[in-house]
């Protein structure tokens, strides 16, 4: 939207060439996300507890958790609306890859939010069923898997791209749908998995995101992806626009989120900011980079799995309790403890894919 008027205003000062800088749009994206969300934060969260939109918490989870009970939920929303503010304000509109990613992260909210409101408002502790659930993830991810495959206008879009090894691609070909449906529904309900204590998966969120708004730039320039060995994904630049606000928003709100939380993401921000990190890293190719730096949520995706495996067959747990964060609380760990440690290991995990970049 700004885009367009600078480049209109541009006639009559010199000036707003600026605002036609990839980078400097991105650096405003995080400002503007990150300003709205501390902004609109407190009225939020006064409105969620007026409209008595509490957590309910398990009680065969941990008993330190009991306390958190009655706290504000649904809060992603706030992030999900800081991320579109900024997006349209900063974002090349006119850009089909920014449109994908809007679209698939709005739907994913969609979903959460309707799950958020049958469990909370409505007192229906199994909130939207599964089925629902994942007929609705189904159509958003398939409906973006279908657009990109029959959408792309050169291989090296859909070519599965293989890290530190240089010029190694394989091309997939249909199985690009089947692919990109995995990572970005995989991605999605891995965050939401994560999203069990104070802080705990927004931070991750940001610092991949964060991580892939560099790929995003990287891809979108023809030079620089020339020089770093990384395909060149014309227009894929602006995706970086919208990863900076993700970035944004999440710093935003995990100022009221952080250790002991002033509110919960819930389902609306979990399942739709997983889904937006997975829909970027697919057009950017860098899924398996996605992978390594999303070590933490596919950790804790991994251990239900093997605890409700585990317990079916032979009826014993591996963990004290799954996901992963809460064995760790089992055993003595205080949730700050287990938030940082996590956070730290993302760190590396993120470093390790931007390494990527040069180890080529």
């Amino acid at each position: 939207m700004l885009l367009w008027l600078s480049q209109n205003l541009t006639q009559y000062y010199s000036g707003f060439n600026l605002f036609q800088y990839l980078t400097m749009r991105g650096v405003l994206g995080v400002l503007t996300a990150l300003a709205f969300s501390l902004l609109l934060g407190p009225y939020m969260i006064r409105k969620l507890r007026e409209l008595s939109i509490g957590q309910t918490i398990r009680t065969e989870g941990p008993q330190t958790h009991l306390a958190k009970s009655g706290t504000p939920t649904m809060g992603g929303a706030l992030i999900l609306l800081s991320i579109g503010f900024s997006t349209l304000l900063w974002a090349d509109l006119s850009n089909r890859y920014v449109w994908v990613v809007l679209l698939v992260t709005l739907v994913f909210g969609a979903v959460g939010w309707v799950d958020d409101w049958r469990k909370v408002v409505n007192k229906d502790t199994k909130g939207l069923p599964a089925r629902w659930k994942y007929l609705w993830q189904s159509v958003a991810g398939f409906g973006a898997a279908i657009y990109l495959y029959y959408g792309h206008s050169s291989p090296a879009e859909i070519d599965l791209l293989i890290p530190f090894f240089p010029g190694v691609s394989f091309m997939i070909g249909p199985a690009f749908i089947a692919l990109t449906y995995f990572v970005i529904v995989g991605s999605s309900n891995a965050v939401n998995l994560t999203d069990g204590l104070d802080g705990l998966a927004i931070m991750p969120t940001v610092l991949i995101a964060g991580a892939l708004a560099i790929f995003a730039y990287a891809s979108g320039r023809a030079d620089f992806s020339d020089y770093l060995g990384v395909p060149f994904i014309a227009g894929s630049g602006e995706l970086m626009v919208f990863c900076a606000s993700i970035v944004g928003a999440g710093l935003g709100f995990l100022w009221f989120n952080t250790y002991p939380a002033q509110v919960f993401m819930g389902d609306v921000g979990a399942l739709a900011l997983g889904a937006a990190l997975g829909v970027v890293a697919v057009i950017v190719r860098q899924e398996l980079v996605f992978f390594i730096m999303s070590g933490v949520f596919v950790a804790e995706t991994v251990s239900v799995i093997l605890q409700v495996a585990s317990f079916k067959l032979t009826g014993r747990r591996i963990f004290r309790m799954a996901p992963l964060h809460h064995h760790f609380e089992l055993k003595g760990w205080a949730e700050p403890k287990v938030i940082v440690r996590f956070w730290i290991i993302t760190v590396i995990l993120v470093a390790i894919g931007l390494a990527s970049l040069k180890i080529r």
